[in-house]
C-alpha cells in the first residue's frame, strides 16, 4: 500500500493518505492539495529531480531552504518547519539529509502535468526548461520540457497532430474532435522559420494562432500533448517506466462534455496501468466517480458506465467501461481551516459528515441554492 503521511508542512497540520488505482484530492485553494502532489513526485523521483536541476546548472548548496526554493518556487521554503514529519511507506524521510546528498540518479516514474500547463506554451510552441525563471516551481518546468522534446524529437515528421492515426482510440478521438476542437485541427505551422501550433479549418483552409484559440484550447492541448507522452502509439501501454500519472484541475477552461471526455483519458490512464491522481474544483468529476462507484458496488454492465458519458458502446469503450469496475477510487478532502485531511472515498451524499455530503464544499452552493429556493416557493405558497 502506498502512504504517505505529512504533518506541519506548509499549511497542512496533518495529512495521511492511502494511494488507490485513481486519487482525488478536493478542498479550496491554497489547502494543500498541490503542495502534496509537488512532494509526492519529489519523494518517488528525487535523484531524478536532481540530476535534472545539475542539468541545466541550479545549486541549492546542499541547503535544504535553497532545495525547497528551487523545487517548489520562490519563497516556499517556509513550507519546512522544525516539527515537520514525512513518511511515506512506512518509512520517515528526512528532507534535510537528502538535500545535503546527491542521491543516486534512476529513473522517472511519476509525470506530472500541473494546473499552470498553460504556461508550458508561448505564441503556440512549448518552452523549453531554461525559459523559466529560477524560482518557477520545477514541475512546471520539467512538464514544458517534455512537451518540447515531444514535439522536436517524437511528433517532429508530422504536420499534423490531431486527429491522427494511431494516437488515442479512434471513439476517443471523434468525442474530442466534437467537444473540444469542433471542425479544427491541430497542426504544426511555420511563421518566418519558427514552428507553431495553430488549429486548421478544412473548410476555408485558415491557420489560427495560438493566441485566438479559446480559452478551453489553450488549457487542453498542453493535456492533450502530455498524454500522447503517456500513451505511445504502439503496443506498449505505458511510457518508459513511469508509474505514477498527476493531474491537476483537468477542468479548467471545459464545458461539462469535454470534462467527461478527459474523464474517459483519465479512465484509459487506469486501463494501462497508471497509478493516477487528481486535484480538481469541479462537482462533475465527483459526480462521475460517485456513479461509477455505485455502478460497480451494482454489477452494472459496460454500456451503463458508457451511457454515463454518452459513448457508443463500441468493443475497445466496452473493455474500458469493464476496467473501471475493478480499480480503487480514493477521495480526500483538504480542510483549509483545520489543516486536516478527511477520507471522504465513500461519497455517500447521506453522511453526517458535511466534507462527504457536500462532496468536499463542491455542491455546497447548489445544496444552498436548492434549500433556499424551496424554502421561497413553500412561503409563497401559504
Amino acid at each position: 500500500m502506498s502512504q504517505l503521511e505529512v504533518k506541519n508542512f506548509g499549511q497542512i497540520n496533518q495529512a495521511h493518505l492511502n494511494f488507490g488505482d485513481l486519487t482525488v484530492l478536493v478542498g479550496p485553494q491554497a489547502s494543500g492539495k498541490s503542495i502534496v502532489l509537488q512532494l509526492l513526485k519529489l519523494l518517488l523521483d528525487y535523484g531524478q529531480i536532481q540530476q535534472e536541476l545539475n542539468r541545466y546548472g541550479l545549486d541549492w548548496e546542499r541547503d535544504l531552504n535553497k532545495f525547497l526554493n528551487v523545487y517548489f518556487g520562490e519563497g516556499m521554503h517556509s513550507l519546512y518547519k522544525n516539527n515537520t514529519q514525512i513518511q511515506w511507506r512506512g518509512t520517515t524521510i528526512d528532507l534535510s539529509n537528502k538535500a545535503a546528498r546527491m542521491q543516486k540518479s534512476k529513473h522517472e516514474s511519476l509525470f506530472f502535468i500541473p494546473a499552470q500547463r498553460v504556461l508550458a506554451l508561448r505564441d503556440g510552441w512549448p518552452r523549453p526548461f531554461t525559459d523559466y525563471s529560477s524560482g518557477d516551481p520545477f514541475i512546471v518546468r520539467e512538464f514544458s520540457e517534455k512537451l518540447r522534446i515531444l514535439m522536436e524529437q517524437e511528433l517532429r515528421s508530422s504536420d499534423n497532430l490531431f486527429p491522427q492515426q494511431g494516437r488515442l482510440k479512434k471513439e476517443m478521438r471523434d468525442l474530442l474532435q466534437k467537444h473540444i476542437f469542433s471542425n479544427y485541427s491541430l497542426n504544426i505551422d511555420k511563421l518566418r522559420s519558427q514552428k507553431r501550433l495553430v488549429l486548421g479549418a478544412e473548410q476555408n483552409g485558415n491557420a489560427l494562432p495560438y493566441m485566438v484559440w479559446s480559452a478551453g484550447q489553450r488549457e487542453f492541448v498542453p493535456l492533450l500533448l502530455g498524454l500522447y507522452w503517456l500513451m505511445p502509439p504502439s503496443r506498449v501501454a505505458m511510457k518508459n517506466k513511469i508509474k505514477w500519472v498527476v493531474l491537476e484541475e483537468i477542468e479548467m477552461g471545459l464545458h461539462p462534455h469535454a470534462i467527461s471526455v478527459v474523464l474517459l483519458f483519465v479512465f484509459e490512464l487506469l486501463l494501462r496501468g497508471y497509478k493516477v491522481c487528481l486535484s480538481t474544483h469541479s462537482p462533475q468529476v465527483l459526480d462521475a466517480l460517485w456513479a461509477v462507484k455505485r455502478l460497480a458496488e451494482n454489477s452494472a454492465r459496460p454500456e451503463a458506465f458508457l451511457r454515463l458519458f454518452d459513448v457508443n458502446p463500441s468493443q475497445p469503450m466496452k473493455e474500458l467501461a469493464e476496467s473501471m469496475m475493478n480499480k480503487v477510487y480514493n477521495v480526500y478532502y483538504f480542510d483549509r481551516s483545520s489543516g486536516y485531511t478527511v477520507d471522504i472515498s465513500n461519497l455517500d451524499p447521506a453522511s453526517d459528515r458535511d466534507a462527504e455530503s457536500d462532496w468536499g464544499g463542491l455542491v455546497e452552493f447548489s445544496g444552498r441554492a436548492n434549500e433556499l429556493v424551496a424554502q421561497a416557493v413553500n412561503e409563497a405558497k401559504r
